[in-house]
C-alpha cells in the first residue's frame, strides 16, 4: 500500500518563514490550496537561505476573498497591507492557512540530504509519510 501523503514542503521567503518559527505571523496566505488532505507544512525559507527550517500543523484552511482574509488577518498576518494586496493582484480568491504547532529545527536541513536533484517548488510539493518521519526524527525539533 502506497503511503499517504499528509505533509507539504511549502517554499515561504525568509522574512515569512523566521516569522512563523518565531511564532508572530499565525497563518500563511496563498492564492491556491492542496488537492489532498495535508496536515503538516515543512518550511522551506527560500534564498538566500535555502533550507527546510521546520514545520508547523495546520489548524484550518479559510477560502475567501482577499479583502475579507485580510479584514480577518490582518494581526497575525506577518505582512504589511501593500505587500499583501500586491501578492493578491488579480486574485478574487485567496486561502488563509492558520497555523496550529509550530516546530522549528536546530539547524535547517539541506534539501539535497533528502532529495535528489532538489528544486525549489514554486508553491509546494507533496511528500512522502516516510521522508517527512525522517526528517522530523533526525532534526530533533523545538516546538516553539
Amino acid at each position: 500500500m502506497k503511503d499517504t501523503l499528509t505533509s507539504v514542503i511549502l517554499s515561504i521567503k525568509p522574512i515569512y518563514a523566521q516569522a512563523i518559527m518565531s511564532g508572530t505571523k499565525k497563518v500563511e496566505f496563498r492564492k491556491k490550496t492542496f488537492k489532498r488532505q495535508v496536515d503538516k507544512i515543512f518550511v522551506y525559507s527560500s534564498s538566500p537561505e535555502k533550507k527546510i527550517i521546520g514545520f508547523f500543523t495546520i489548524k484550518e484552511i479559510i477560502e475567501n476573498s482577499p479583502e475579507n482574509l485580510w479584514n480577518d488577518f490582518k494581526d497575525v498576518g506577518g505582512i504589511d497591507k501593500k505587500s499583501f494586496f500586491e501578492y493578491y493582484k488579480n486574485s478574487k480568491i485567496g486561502f488563509s492557512i492558520k497555523i496550529s504547532e509550530v516546530n522549528k529545527f536546530e539547524k535547517g536541513i539541506e534539501p539535497s540530504d533528502y532529495f535528489e536533484n532538489f528544486n525549489a517548488p514554486q508553491s509546494f510539493i507533496y511528500l512522502e509519510k516516510e521522508t517527512a518521519k525522517n526528517m522530523e526524527e533526525k532534526m530533533g525539533a523545538n516546538i516553539v
